[in-house]
C-alpha cells in the first residue's frame, strides 16, 4: 500500500497542510482532502461525513456519485457511518454488507464496493464527523492504513474547527451525548447542587496538529516524558495518593506506563507521520480509547483509565498547561469533576463558587470526603466515563442523595429538581428556626448535640446551628493539607483559635489520626505501603512510635488551652496500655511546661475512642482511668463486620440498625453510664435521624455529628417520647424482628417522630 511508511503518511499531512493554508472555499478544501487521501491509500472511495443539524451529511467524496453530496444523510446510529459516530470507534470490514449496521443508500452507487474502513473525526472527545474509505475487493485494511486515517481525521478536526467547514460552534452538531442524561454513582456526601461542569485538570484542546519541525516536536516529547517520569517517581516516594490499599497499585501502574517503551515508541511514530507533539499523544490515545470501549475485563479497563490519565498529564506538560481549575479561579457556580482529589486540592477552591464534586473514583473512607462534608459540599463518586459523557461547561444538576447527576437536564428534570430543592430549602429554614432551642425530648430529657470539625472556620458552625460544642475536632486536617509537618507554633495557633471561637462551649480534640487512608506526603512511602491500611499502622499506633510528633502536639494543645479546660482523646485505642502510654506523653509535657512556670489548662480531661472491638473486652480495666468515652461508629462497623466501607459492593450491605451493632453499642455504653462516664457517638451513624433515634433508645444521650445534621437531629429529638422508645428497645434487642430498621421506622411514624 502507498501508506506503508511514516514518510508516506507525512506526505499526506504535508499536502493537507497546503490545503489548510489555501484560500479555497470550504467545499473545495474537502474535495481536495478526499482526493489526497484516496490517492495516497490507493482507495477507490474516500468520503467525509459531517454531523450537521443532528444528522450525518455526506460533504465530500471521491468514488461515490457526486450527486449524492449534501443529499445523502444518515441519522446517528444509522448505517456503518452512523454507528462510528455514535460509538466514537472505528470499523474495519472486509465485507461491509454483512455487518448488521449496514444501510444501503442507492443514490451513492456504493453497491459495488465490498471493503470498508471508517474512523470518527473527533473534536473535544466528541465525534463531529466520519472519514471512511471503500474498495471493490473484499479485504481488511492494515493497521498502518487505519492509523493514517485516524491521523487525517485529527487534521480534519482542526480544519472543521478553524476554517468554517461547518456552521460555527452550534454545528459541532449535537450528538446523542448532548441529549439530557442521568448518570449514577455512589453517594459520598449527601446534598443537592447545580452548576456548570468544570474539570479539576481541564483537558487541553489541541489547536495545531501538523508539525513544522519533526525533530523539534520529538525533543518536546522526550522532555515531557522526562518531566512526567520525575513526577511519578516523586509521587511514589512521597505516597501522595491517599487512597487506602489502592495507592501502591495505582502508583506501580503509573510507573509501568510512564516507562513503557511501546507507548513512547507509538507516539514517536505518530510524530514521524508529521503530527505535533500534542497531536501525536492524542492520536495514540484515541486508538487506546477505542480499545477501552471493547474491554470487558474491569481490571484491564481500570488500567486503561490509568493510561488515559497519564496521557492527559503528558499533554499538559508538553503544552505547558499545568494549572488546575482552582488556580485559574471559578467564574460561576461550578460542579467540579475529577478522577480523585486530595483534601488540600479541594480546599484550594472558592467555597462560594464550588457547589458540588463528581469523582470517577472516590470512596467513603477517602479523607477528602470528610473535608467535603465539613465544607458542606455534596460529592458523588464512582461515576464512570465522565470525560466522555460530560463536557466542560455542561449544565449539571447533582443529587447525591439519589446517587445521580443530571447532565444537560431537560425541562422536566429541571422542574423535578427545583421542586425537591425548594422542599429541601423549606426544611432547612425550619431547622434554622430551632437554632436557639435546646434538644429536649417530649418527656423532658436533655440530649447533648455537638458537631464534628477539623478546620479553623468550622467553629462558626456552633453559632449557625446552636450546637452544644465540638465533640470531635480532627487535628489531622492541618497535617493533611500541609506540604511539611506543621510546626508546634502553627498547631498551637490553630487550637487556640478554635477554643476562642467556641468561647465557653466544650471542644474535644482528637490527637492526630494519620496513616491508613490518610497518607501524608512527607511520610516515607515504605511506612504507608500496606495491604490492609484500615487495620494497619495508623492513628495512635503511629503517634506512639513517632512520639516526637505526639510530644509536639501535646505541648501545643496544653499551651493553647492555658487557663481553660482541655479535653483530649486518643483514636483507635485497642488495649488499655496504649491509652496509658499516650497519657504519659501528655503528663510529661505538662510537667515540662509547669517547670518553666508557664500557664497550664485549668482542667485536663482524657478520653478514648472506641473503634476497635477488642477494647470492649477490657473496657472494665480502662473505664476507671477515663473522663469520657467516644464511639467511632464508622471504623467500628467495618471492624465488626470485616467489611471494607470503601468497597462498593459492601458499602451499603451492612446496616447500622442491625441487632449486632445495636447490641454491641449497648454492651459498651451501659458500664460507662453506670460509672458516670459520658459516652458520645462521633460517627456518621449519629447524624442520621432514624439511627440517632435508635442510639437514644439505647441510652446514649450525646451525639457529635456533621453540622448540617444538627437541625434534623434537633427536630427528631424534640418530637420524641424517649421513655416510650426505651421501653420498646429492650424487647427488640432481646428478640430482634426480621428488620429492626423497618420496625423502628414504623414506630417513629406511629408516634409522630420527625425524621429527615
Amino acid at each position: 500500500m502507498a501508506v506503508s511508511t511514516a514518510s508516506s503518511a507525512r506526505e499526506i499531512l504535508t499536502r493537507l497542510h497546503d490545503v489548510m493554508a489555501s484560500r479555497a472555499n470550504a467545499q473545495s478544501k474537502l474535495n481536495q482532502v478526499v482526493g489526497i487521501v484516496g490517492e495516497a491509500m490507493s482507495s477507490e472511495v474516500c468520503s467525509i461525513y459531517l454531523l450537521r443539524d443532528g444528522v450525518l451529511e455526506l460533504f465530500a467524496t471521491r468514488g461515490l456519485k457526486q450527486e449524492a453530496v449534501h443529499v445523502t444523510k444518515l441519522a446517528l446510529s444509522e448505517g456503518l457511518v452512523g454507528s462510528i459516530a455514535e460509538r466514537v470507534e472505528m470499523l474495519n470490514l472486509d465485507e461491509a454488507a454483512a455487518h448488521p449496521d449496514f444501510a444501503y443508500k442507492p443514490e451513492t452507487g456504493e453497491e459495488r464496493f465490498h471493503s470498508f474502513a471508517g474512523v470518527p473525526i473527533i473534536r473535544r472527545e466528541r465525534a463531529v464527523g466520519v472519514l471512511c474509505v471503500q474498495h471493490t475487493e473484499p479485504r481488511r485494511y492494515e493497521d498502518v492504513e487505519i492509523e493514517a486515517l485516524q491521523t487525517v481525521a485529527m487534521v480534519l478536526s482542526e480544519l472543521i474547527a478553524n476554517a468554517g467547514l461547518i456552521d460555527g460552534p452550534t454545528a459541532q452538531t449535537k450528538l446523542a451525548s448532548t441529549a439530557p442524561l442521568r448518570l449514577g454513582g455512589q453517594k459520598l456526601v449527601d446534598g443537592m447542587a447545580r452548576g456548570i461542569a468544570v474539570y479539576h485538570q481541564p483537558r487541553v484542546t489541541i489547536e495545531h496538529t501538523v508539525a513544522e519541525d519533526i525533530e523539534a516536536e520529538r525533543r518536546r516529547v522526550y522532555s515531557a516524558f522526562t518531566k512526567m517520569r520525575e513526577q511519578i517517581d516523586t509521587m511514589a516516594a512521597q505516597a501522595e495518593f491517599g487512597m487506602g490499599g489502592e495507592h501502591e497499585e495505582v502508583l506501580e501502574t503509573y510507573k509501568m506506563f510512564a516507562y513503557d517503551e511501546g507507548w513512547s515508541r507509538r507516539i514517536n511514530e505518530a510524530i514521524d507521520s508529521g503530527l505535533t507533539a500534542e497531536a501525536a499523544i492524542e492520536r495514540v490515545q484515541q486508538r487506546t480509547r477505542m480499545r477501552m470501549r471493547q474491554i470487558d475485563d474491569p481490571l484491564l479497563a481500570d488500567r486503561m483509565h490509568d493510561l488515559e490519565d497519564l496521557s492527559n498529564r503528558l499533554i499538559r506538560i508538553v503544552s505547558g498547561q499545568l494549572g488546575t481549575a482552582a488556580q485559574m479561579g471559578l467564574r460561576q457556580d461550578a460542579i467540579l469533576i475529577a478522577r480523585n482529589l486530595g483534601p488540600a486540592e479541594l480546599l484550594e477552591y472558592d467555597r462560594r463558587r464550588l457547589k458540588g464534586v463528581i469523582l470517577e473514583e472516590g470512596s467513603l473512607t477517602a479523607h477528602v470526603i470528610i473535608v467535603a462534608r465539613a465544607m458542606g459540599v455534596p460529592v458523588l463518586g464512582r461515576v464512570r466515563d465522565v470525560r466522555r459523557l460530560i463536557g466542560e461547561g455542561d449544565h449539571l444538576l447533582l443529587d447525591a442523595g439519589q446517587s445521580a447527576v443530571y447532565v444537560r437536564p431537560s425541562p422536566s428534570m429541571e422542574e423535578a429538581f427545583e421542586a425537591k430543592l425548594s422542599s429541601s430549602a423549606k426544611r432547612r429554614a425550619a431547622y434554622a428556626a430551632l437554632r436557639g432551642l435546646p434538644p429536649v425530648t417530649k418527656d423532658g430529657q436533655r440530649i447533648t448535640v455537638m458537631v464534628n470539625a477539623g478546620l479553623r472556620d468550622d467553629a462558626a458552625a456552633l453559632d449557625l446551628t446552636g450546637a452544644d460544642g465540638i465533640g470531635l475536632f480532627r487535628t489531622e486536617f492541618q497535617f493533611l493539607v500541609s506540604a511539611t509537618l506543621p510546626q508546634r507554633e502553627r498547631q498551637q495557633r490553630l487550637y487556640r483559635d478554635v477554643l476562642d471561637a467556641a468561647r465557653d462551649r466544650p471542644v474535644v480534640f482528637r490527637t492526630v489520626d494519620i496513616g491508613g487512608d490518610k497518607a501524608l506526603p512527607y511520610m516515607r512511602a515504605e511506612e504507608l505501603s500496606e495491604e490492609n491500611p484500615a487495620m494497619g499502622w495508623r492513628a495512635l499506633r503511629v503517634a506512639l512510635e513517632r512520639d516526637g510528633l505526639m510530644k509536639a502536639q501535646a505541648r501545643a494543645l496544653l499551651e493553647a488551652a492555658a487557663g481553660r479546660t482541655l479535653s483530649v482523646m486518643f483514636p483507635m485505642v485497642s488495649e488499655p496500655w496504649e491509652f496509658d502510654a499516650a497519657k504519659k506523653i501528655f503528663d510529661a509535657q505538662r510537667a515540662w511546661i509547669a517547670s518553666r512556670h508557664r500557664p497550664l489548662p485549668a482542667q485536663i480531661r482524657y478520653g478514648a475512642m472506641l473503634e476497635v472491638p477488642a477494647l470492649a473486652e477490657s473496657l472494665d480495666l480502662l473505664l476507671p482511668r477515663l473522663d469520657f468515652l467516644s464511639i467511632g461508629t464508622n471504623d467500628l462497623t467495618q471492624f465488626l463486620f470485616a467489611a471494607d466501607r470503601a468497597h462498593p459492593k459492601l458499602a451499603e450491605r451492612y446496616d447500622w440498625l442491625s441487632p449486632a451493632i445495636l447490641r454491641f453499642l449497648r454492651r459498651v455504653s451501659l458500664p460507662a453510664h453506670e460509672r458516670g462516664i459520658p459516652v458520645t457517638v462521633c460517627g456518621e451513624m449519629g447524624g442520621r435521624t432514624l439511627e440517632a433515634m435508635a442510639l437514644l433508645g439505647l441510652g446514649i444521650d450525646r451525639l457529635s455529628i456533621t453540622p448540617i445534621a444538627v437541625g434534623p437531629i434537633k427536630a427528631m429529638v424534640r418530637s420524641l417520647d424517649l421513655g416510650k422508645l426505651r421501653a420498646e428497645m429492650d424487647g427488640w434487642l432481646v428478640q430482634p424482628p426480621i428488620s429492626l430498621r423497618e420496625t423502628l421506622l414504623g414506630w417513629a411514624n406511629a408516634h409522630g417522630v420527625e425524621l429527615a
